[in-house]
């Protein structure tokens, strides 16, 4: 019999008989993981199963150069490193990758080559890619002098892009990639070791690759008694998601434009994009989203060198179906070829935990180089003194540098870089605040939950795609480069929307489409209004079973619960009446939400945080409503719309 879809985002369920089948995710399948070498043993642990499925670990030093990128995996065995910037042959480092886990690696203490643990202090990063079909696989194989030999491989789709280097002596890394040209790829070769454009000669090739195997040829790819790995990527085959439909890796080009730029669409916000101009000699770069590839800026690494990582203004832009290409950053000129490999930005499956996507922190001081860990890495926060006069401050992953506050107006301040999201767990300080009291909301973009995009406006109202996968009911946005106030369109439904700000306290009203969003959106799209060159940020919020609640309620002037379907209470609270004015007012368990006094700030105010109410009590089920409530939010027959997280 069929599978059945019975478990929402969890699993399919077999009836008949059958086995269940688990849906794949790009999180199970591909990691980029921040961290600092120690000198001494330690253990990434990235949720990737490499002991049980096998894969390959890329390591690279970040803050120092002379530290090559370093190769491992599961097929050639631990401790075996190749380096994609050097020809060098493989070679065996006791003490640098020890072992391959069932949630990651393990790193001894690596004092011999200072590559991938070693010294205390130096940043590394580390991508995983296991073995899985229609994303990537792992072969081995020993050459045999023959013309056009066939290796199998278990990829299940025709690869977008083979990495073949030999592993007994010094070879150079020979690429095949679609995207080198439209009809004949397979006559051509990429180098990964060095900057060269495509070639024709020697034959690397010769045969196009096939969903089953790949051919290698005698002079260069299949030497006699030669031993080689091979790296094979996938490009849009499906096999991910709930249907088993979505992709998450993509192989292709694109050409310049007339600027010399590009916009790239994938049908999906990338997090790791590889990149090369294939028609002349350049660099090889690499982008990521948790080192820094976002609107403003972008921290680059390349395959084909030691150099540290470098800093620049944008040159690839994510956005939520593809990337921009800036020119004059890796490009120069129209008509210029590139090649890409991109993979999808996790996480793809539904939370069932508030925890996994939600935290709050409360330091009693804060000091430069600090990280305030949250037990993700932090896609929004939200910063405030506790005791002064000060307003929320908003970062995120997806802007960088550029703070915006939510009790005025203000265009974003990006003359003063105050956090660093280039962290596993949480967000650093770049500047420190001293022996003061301090609020952080810790937020991560997943489905269901919370999304963010950036977009420039045209003047009108505009579609603009968004990855939260189901329809937004809670929608903030704001300009970025100039004044105006944080627009919130809230209590979405098909006729009409709430309209309020953000940063005020008035009342709100309910609209018919158009005033905030034009239309109705989607669990895709929204279209909404814009200014002709301004620059936006959009928060969107939506109700996730067990984790968060967007909703509305009349006040009853007596204590009252609020039932968000959560067991073990509302561990964050934002409330804002919408019939007249009113503030809008925040709670947290960091600070308490308890039987008694209950700390409140206001996003729309500067104010200090007031702790001699008790407007909010704990239930299980989400929170209630104390009779001194009355007051502020729970007015008789005032109507008020909440935000509540698990």
């Amino acid at each position: 019999m069929p599978l059945q879809a019975t478990s929402g985002a969890a699993s399919y369920d077999a009836f008949g008989g059958g086995v269940p089948s688990e849906p794949n995710y790009i999180e199970s399948v591909f990691s980029c993981f921040l961290y600092t070498g120690n000198d001494s043993t330690q253990t990434i642990t990235n949720g990737i199963d490499l002991a049980g499925e096998g894969g390959m670990v890329w390591i690279k030093a970040r803050n120092t150069g002379s530290t090559f990128n370093c190769l491992f995996d599961t097929a050639r065995g631990a401790t075996k490193a190749l380096f994609s910037n050097a020809t060098n042959a493989q070679g065996t480092y006791a003490d640098t990758l020890t072992s391959f886990n069932t949630t990651g690696f393990t790193l001894g203490a690596d004092t011999t080559t200072n590559f991938v643990n070693s010294p205390t202090g130096q940043t590394e990063v580390s991508w995983t890619f296991r073995k899985q079909p229609k994303f990537f696989d792992v072969v081995t194989f020993t050459g045999d002098g023959t013309s056009s030999r066939a290796i199998a491989h278990s990829l299940t789709s025709t690869p977008g892009c083979i990495i073949v280097k030999r592993t007994d002596n010094t070879g150079a890394w020979y690429v095949y990639h679609r995207g080198v040209d439209p009809t004949l790829a397979y006559a051509y070769f990429m180098v990964l070791n060095t900057t060269a454009a495509r070639a024709g000669a020697p034959a690397v090739w010769d045969v196009a690759p096939t969903s089953t195997n790949f051919t290698v040829q005698p002079d260069t790819t299949n030497i006699s008694g030669a031993t080689y790995v091979a790296y094979l990527f996938a490009s849009n085959a499906g096999g991910f998601g709930l249907t088993g439909t979505d992709n998450v890796i993509s192989c292709s080009n694109f050409i310049t434009d007339s600027t010399g730029g590009a916009t790239v669409t994938l049908g999906y916000e990338p997090q790791w994009i590889l990149v090369k101009q294939a028609d002349a000699a350049a660099n090889w770069y690499l982008f990521d989203v948790m080192r820094g590839m976002n609107v403003t800026t972008n921290a680059s690494l390349n395959p084909n060198t030691s150099d540290a990582e470098t800093s620049f203004g944008w040159a690839v832009k994510p956005t939520a179906t593809g990337f921009d290409v800036n020119p004059g950053r890796i490009t120069s000129a129209a008509g210029q070829t590139f090649i890409y490999i991109a993979i999808r930005r996790g996480p793809m499956k539904v939370p069932t935990s508030g925890t996994s996507v939600y935290n709050a922190s409360v330091p009693s001081s804060t000091s430069a180089g600090q990280v305030l860990t949250s037990g993700f890495p932090d896609d929004l926060i939200f910063q405030k003194y506790r005791t002064l006069t000060t307003s929320f401050n908003v970062a995120d992953r997806l802007r960088g540098i550029g703070v915006l506050s939510t009790a005025n107006t203000n265009a974003e301040n990006t003359g003063q870089d105050r956090y660093q999201f280039d962290v596993q767990d949480g967000v650093e300080l770049v500047i420190g605040d001293g022996a003061y009291s301090m609020l952080y909301y810790h937020f991560r973009r997943a489905p269901s939950f919370f999304d963010e995009v950036c977009y420039t406006g045209t003047g009108s109202y505009m579609n603009v795609n968004h990855n939260l996968g189901v329809i937004p009911e809670l929608v903030i946005r704001k300009d970025r480069n100039q004044a105006n106030g944080w627009d919130t369109s809230a209590n979405i439904n098909p006729s009409n929307e709430t309209v309020l700000a953000l940063n005020t306290t008035d009342s709100g009203y309910v609209s018919a489409y158009p005033f905030i969003l034009g239309s109705y959106p989607t669990s895709t799209v929204i279209n909404i209004g814009s200014q002709s060159a301004i620059t936006y940020v959009v928060y969107l919020f939506a109700s996730c079973p067990g984790v968060s609640k967007v909703g509305s309620y009349t006040g009853t002037g007596a204590t009252q619960t609020i039932n968000c379907g959560f067991t073990g209470g509302a561990r964050f609270v934002m409330i804002k009446r919408t019939d007249s004015t009113g503030s809008w007012y925040v709670w947290d368990v960091a600070r308490g939400i308890v039987s008694g006094n209950d700390p409140y700030l206001l996003l729309n105010s500067t104010a200090a945080e007031v702790t001699i109410t008790d407007y909010i009590d704990t239930y299980s089920a989400g929170f209630e409503l104390s009779t001194t409530a009355a007051a502020t939010v729970n007015v008789l027959n005032g109507t008020y719309i909440y935000l509540a997280i698990a």
